[in-house]
């Protein structure tokens, strides 16, 4: 007597049982939950929305942060999830001229400043030049920076008087003072001076343990240590809880002109040679 044939399942049957929705909406919850954690212990993007960090950074800049540096506190995770609470994990101090992302005491917004000050540090700023421990901080003239002028960088006169200026092509640039700044330890970068500004000149202030103090590049345009939160700065020194990450290089930059409407304007907006430079200060040789 002969058995009934087994049949196998075709494509048609496997058709027939229907997507599997759940499976789906598990696969992409995973996605999303690496993406967050990655975001939140590693690495996230990071885009530049002012002019406090010129000329270092320009409004429009992409550049990645990295999480692990410092260790990890409260506003280490994507979006400000996490309640505050005190202190990080496995955390260490930042180094003087290290580019850091900072959250304001009490307030869920990230700002990208230049760490000046170190807990113990004896720190004033005296007609705008920096005094860590009573010795100024070293400061040489490097002549005039040259912005180029676009809709991200408008070099406006209320803001910068008389800066804008024209090359014999006819693009216009923004020109303004520069200095190279050289913090103990022979670190440097570049900062601009404009003139006289209400961040000139800060009291002494003893920076208390595991806190730090920064400030902008742009000195004369930048709300920092300097201001109190209420005034959109920061408050004094910071609680290095509230430092979320290092900046490390600019990805890419665009000068405002893209539109989300035409995909040939992602393009055309690009600045060019900005792409991969590093934000790590010099060292002195």
């Amino acid at each position: 007597m002969n058995e009934p044939a087994q049949t196998t399942g075709t494509a048609e049957d496997e058709a027939k049982k229907g997507t599997d929705w759940w499976a789906e909406l598990r696969a992409i919850l995973w996605l999303v939950l690496a993406v967050l954690g990655f975001h939140s212990l590693i690495a996230k993007p990071f885009y530049i929305p002012s002019e406090s960090m010129v000329p270092a950074l320009l409004t429009g800049d992409r550049l990645v942060v990295s999480k692990y540096p410092y260790g990890w506190s409260f506003v280490s995770a994507s979006f400000h999830i996490l309640p505050q609470f005190p202190g990080r994990l496995f955390g260490r101090l930042p180094e003087r001229g290290d580019v850091v992302i900072v959250s304001p005491p009490g307030v869920r917004t990230d700002y990208i400043k230049r760490v000046i000050g170190l807990p113990g540090d004896r720190l004033e700023v005296r007609s705008g030049i920096v005094i860590l421990n009573g010795v100024p901080v070293k400061r040489t003239p490097a002549g005039n920076a040259r912005i180029p002028v676009d809709a991200n960088m408008q070099c406006k006169g209320d803001e910068y008087p008389g800066a804008l200026r024209s090359s014999a092509d006819g693009s216009a640039y923004c020109e303004l003072p520069a200095f190279r700044e050289t913090l103990p330890g022979g670190r440097s970068y570049t900062v601009l001076d404009t003139g006289y500004s209400n961040g000139d000149d800060f009291p002494a202030t003893t920076i208390p343990e595991d806190h730090v103090f920064v400030m902008g590049d742009n000195r004369d345009h930048s709300a920092d240590s300097r201001f109190p939160v209420a005034g959109l700065g920061l408050g004094g020194p910071v609680p290095w809880e509230n430092i979320g990450g290092r900046a490390e290089f600019i990805t890419f930059s665009l000068d405002g002109s893209s539109k989300w409407w035409n995909p040939i304007s992602w393009f055309t907006a690009m600045r060019g040679g900005r792409a991969f430079t590093s934000l790590h200060p010099q060292n002195a040789e």
